[in-house]
């Protein structure tokens, strides 16, 4: 096979091999869960429920806060105790619905359908939609928004995004050797209400097993292939994996994929979509890995949606030493979080603990202008640049050097030798620049 890539970008060591071999569990059913109303990108969703209720497991507790919004449902049965403010995965604190379980986990009523392939496209999103369904992988884009596009954007390719080049993170991974063919289920059922003509996974060459696992899968099928990836952070970004599997090359200044007749979804979210249309069950679970050097036992684990972190960790043994810091999502893009009392969204792919060494804190230098920023960004621009700007209040400057553009994939900090906080400072200007646009409104 041969393996396919994007200019830029940095080698990270994967430190996967701490929950690789760690077959996907399910965590015990939580006593308690806190749902927050945005998982999303998006509006958040809007309660429907009442402090005092009594909920089924699969319930509707929020609806859609707008077109580009989804649903929430509830993960256990129980009572609703709390509508307030809880800590949030996004390392804030937001709105969310607080169940307290009855130990019963009855749920709503869901119906099997072995034939839902030959559902409508109409049909199909409406059921997605109703699921609340978004990106798994991160972002967390409504997945029904993706799959209308408008009539001037025609998608003729989907891929699935199985790369997982976030460092530790191994979920995904678990989620394609135990759930090939649901995933490939997905994939066909997203194409069809998409009518497009190829699919394509994409999976990086750290996991030769996964690739030849679903390889075999897809033996026989005219239009869907796996593609083999370069072992190259970060390779599982939207805009590189398109152009490693396609050659096409989203344009810049907030260009979208189907500019190019592309939509990328992650595995996750196609196992996702395969219940949804299946079984009619809503997205109240995912799978988590929980790892790092500390961690006793570090696992993939099976979760219902708003289970704290530390009930994860907990089930994982605990860690062996103290924590210095502990990550919401993977080491490069992920957010580093106050307290453990935080739960799970349907965007978290992994819970990761630092001990003290490992999140030893740098000091800023000046920048020595050594152009490494520029070497591995993959949307090639000039990191530094950007931050000085941001630094000196320039946003109009910042913004003409591409501001808007970065994706804050880490790869320009992880390689400064000034250890400036590139990614912090473009996030700052973000912040500022929306800020500013809100106001003009």
């Amino acid at each position: 096979m041969r393996l396919k890539s994007f200019p830029g970008g940095v080698h990270p060591h994967d430190n996967k091999h701490y929950s690789k071999k760690a077959q996907v569990e399910e965590m015990p059913l939580p006593g308690k869960v806190v749902i927050p109303l945005s998982q999303h990108i998006g509006a958040p969703a809007k309660p429907i429920v009442q402090v005092g209720d009594k909920v089924l497991t699969g319930q509707m507790i929020a609806e859609p806060g707008g077109f580009v919004s989804i649903p929430m449902h509830a993960s256990i049965s129980g009572t609703v105790t709390k509508i307030d403010l809880f800590s949030h995965p996004a390392g804030n604190r937001q709105m969310a619905i607080e169940i307290t379980g009855d130990g019963t986990d009855e749920w709503v009523k869901l119906e099997d359908n072995p034939d839902f392939l030959n559902m409508s496209a109409k049909d199909m999103k409406e059921k997605i939609a109703k699921a609340g369904i978004c990106g798994m992988g991160g972002a967390g884009f409504p997945t029904h928004v993706k799959l209308s596009p408008p009539p001037e954007n025609a998608i003729d390719t989907v891929i699935l995004n199985g790369v997982e080049c976030e460092p530790y993170l191994t979920s995904d991974y678990r989620l394609m050797m135990e759930r090939g063919e649901d995933i490939v289920s997905g994939l066909k059922a997203i194409m069809k209400a998409l009518n497009a003509a190829n699919g394509y996974i994409g999976i990086e060459v750290n996991k030769p097993d996964a690739i030849a696992k679903m390889e075999q899968i897809v033996k026989g099928e005219k239009n869907i292939s796996v593609v083999g990836l370069q072992l190259k952070y970060p390779q599982g970004a939207e805009k590189q994996l398109i152009y490693a599997a396609t050659k096409r090359k989203v344009p810049a200044k907030g260009g979208l994929p189907l500019a190019v007749g592309v939509v990328v979804q992650n595995v996750g979210t196609a196992v996702a979509v395969y219940e949804a249309l299946r079984f009619g069950k809503p997205l109240i679970q995912r799978i988590v890995t929980v790892t790092g050097k500390i961690v006793k036992n570090p696992k993939n684990l099976k979760t219902r949606i708003g289970t704290s972190m530390q009930e994860m960790l907990d089930f994982c043994g605990g860690t062996t030493g103290e924590i210095g810091k502990v990550i919401s999502g993977g080491p490069m893009m992920g957010i580093a979080i106050a307290t453990l009392d935080t739960p799970i969204g349907k965007g978290s792919s992994g819970i990761v603990i630092f001990d003290p060494k490992e999140a030893g804190k740098d000091d800023e230098n000046v920048c020595l202008h050594c152009g490494r920023c520029i070497d591995v960004c993959p949307m090639d621009l000039f990191p530094a640049q950007i931050a000085a700007c941001v630094r000196t209040d320039k946003l109009e400057e910042s913004q003409k050097a591409g501001l808007t553009d970065c994706m804050k994939c880490g790869s320009c900090a992880y390689v400064c030798p000034s250890h400036i906080k590139i990614v912090q400072w473009i996030e700052i200007g973000k912040q500022k620049v929306a800020e500013l646009q809100r106001n003009k409104k």
